[in-house]
């Protein structure tokens, strides 16, 4: 690592202050120049955040190829044990974490500290899992021998986006580590403590040196280094549709295998047996949840006629009372968003559908002051050509729209070219089979809002990707099938 400047050091632990961010390279704790850490609450810079160099990656990835060779002969039970380690480290610490989390995403902090427990949970599952990544052997002619074995890919690219520091990191980070596989994390720099934290719990469990590395940077400049590099063996990635197609792209130039977890535009379908009041709380705590800054987030709520107005007014109500702040502030409901670009882009939004005959019912437009906060905002009559209705406004906006019919609903649903999360509220088993069947997404969830839990499979349909996260399918996108064929002699 001779050829790499800047100090080596360890990670800051958790403090009372925003730690000073490094990248972990090979078992070591790397400074360099970088770019600010702004806090979305008030637009100040509160840290630095390093940027890689080429001769950072190029170590990264000779570590990462060290580190493959020795991970994956150890033994899945000791693999475990390590990762649980690192998982009681990251509990124990779970209130700076979080704390650092809202500092630099902006999010409550009750918020934050869920966060960090969903994400051990998600390394918890995948390292407890591993052990049972079984291979299988085929029935044969007398003297033959076919058997199926489950290998570790290889060293891991893994990109992750800024809207989860902590567990969107940990998704990846589990399933590569409890596959077998080495992982070069390049996490966002508009939000790098999370994954830093997480990182130094592994390095404080006894990963071996090289397993998990940690860089930030450049997006496009990592990517185009990493990607090609032939060290890696597959790639990650979590973030939008557009950057997605280009880093596939770029991997299938390459013959790599991806896993894309992009862009999506969830549509709730609120049936005509459905209790309009249910639905109405449970899609605004819903929409709360990091301020809608969510792939899965409920945003498109298609509402029979018959139950259209009581689910209106439902709405409002509560919409209305939501509380915006600092995400440091216990009263505060949601914080800010997470940068300028996302303040326009919510107002070009609004104002569009408005301009089209779209009703206000709350909120709409930023709120004075520094930082970077949107209300929650709620329009009603949205028409369907508004560009809100086909752009992912990623933000506290929702959208509400009258349908005649079930059949009218899915369709209206089905339109997008995204298909990540589904939502829909009936009390029908009729209604719940039709959709279950009809609606084109990678996961449902029928009278509730969580889209996915640690054992079950998450990722989308067109373009909002393949492959998928979590689940036994999710451990077996960090593996290949090896097929061995024995005549024995």
């Amino acid at each position: 690592m001779s050829s790499i400047s800047g100090e080596r050091t360890g990670a800051a632990p958790p403090t009372g202050g925003y730690p000073a961010i490094r990248m972990l390279i090979g078992g070591e704790w790397i400074d360099a120049p970088g770019a600010p850490v702004i806090d979305p609450a008030t637009g100040a810079s509160i840290g630095t955040v390093p940027c890689a160099t080429s001769a950072h990656l190029e170590s990264a990835a000779a570590a990462a190829a060290r580190g493959f060779a020795i991970w994956r002969r150890v033994a899945p039970a000791e693999r475990a044990r390590i990762m649980l380690r690192a998982v009681q480290l990251v509990r124990e610490r779970v209130d700076a974490i979080a704390r650092d989390i809202t500092l630099e995403q902006g999010k409550p902090l009750a918020q934050s500290r869920a966060e960090v427990l969903r994400g051990c949970d998600l390394i918890e599952w995948d390292a407890t899992e591993a052990r049972r990544l079984y291979g299988r052997v085929i029935p044969a002619e007398p003297g033959m021998r076919h058997t199926v074995l489950r290998e570790p890919v290889g060293v891991v690219a893994a990109f992750t986006p800024w809207n989860f520091p902590m567990s969107s990191p940990a998704r990846k980070i589990g399933g590569a580590l409890a596959a077998g596989c080495a992982i070069i994390l390049k996490a966002s720099e508009e939000t790098p403590a999370g994954a830093m934290h997480l990182a130094q719990a592994f390095c404080d469990a006894g990963l071996p040196a090289g397993a998990l590395n940690l860089v930030f940077g450049d997006p496009a400049a990592i990517s185009g280094f990493l990607i090609p590099h032939p060290v890696v063996s597959l790639v990650t990635f979590t973030g939008s549709t557009a950057v997605g197609k280009q880093l596939a792209g770029l991997a299938g130039t390459h013959m790599k295998p991806v896993i894309m977890e992009l862009g999506g535009h969830a549509p709730v379908i609120v049936c005509d047996d459905a209790d309009a009041q249910v639905a109405a709380a449970a899609g605004v705590k819903a929409k709360l949840n990091n301020g809608g800054q969510v792939c899965v987030a409920p945003t498109r709520f298609i509402v029979h006629k018959a139950v259209y107005d009581d689910f209106v007014q439902a709405y409002m109500h509560i919409g209305r009372a939501v509380r915006q702040g600092s995400g440091l502030d216990p009263d505060s409901d949601i914080g800010p968003v997470a940068n300028s670009r996302r303040l326009q882009g919510l107002q070009r939004l609004t104002e569009d559908a408005l301009r089209r005959g779209a009703r206000l019912l709350c909120g709409g437009a930023p709120t004075p002051g520094p930082g970077f906060h949107f209300p929650f905002t709620v329009l009603a009559d949205v028409p369907t050509d508004a560009l809100a209705m086909r752009e992912e406004p990623f933000g506290p906006l929702s959208l509400i729209t009258r349908v005649d019919g079930l059949d009218d609903a899915i369709a209206l649903a089905n339109s997008l070219p995204y298909g990540l999360a589904g939502y829909a509220f009936t009390g029908s088993a009729r209604n719940a089979r039709v959709l279950s069947d009809e609606l084109e997404v990678g996961n449902l969830a029928i009278n509730h809002f969580v889209s996915a839990v640690s054992e079950t499979p998450f990722g989308g349909v067109k373009d909002s990707g393949y492959g998928r996260e979590g689940g036994t399918e999710g451990l077996e996108c960090y593996t290949h099938a090896k097929s061995i064929s024995h005549l024995t002699v």
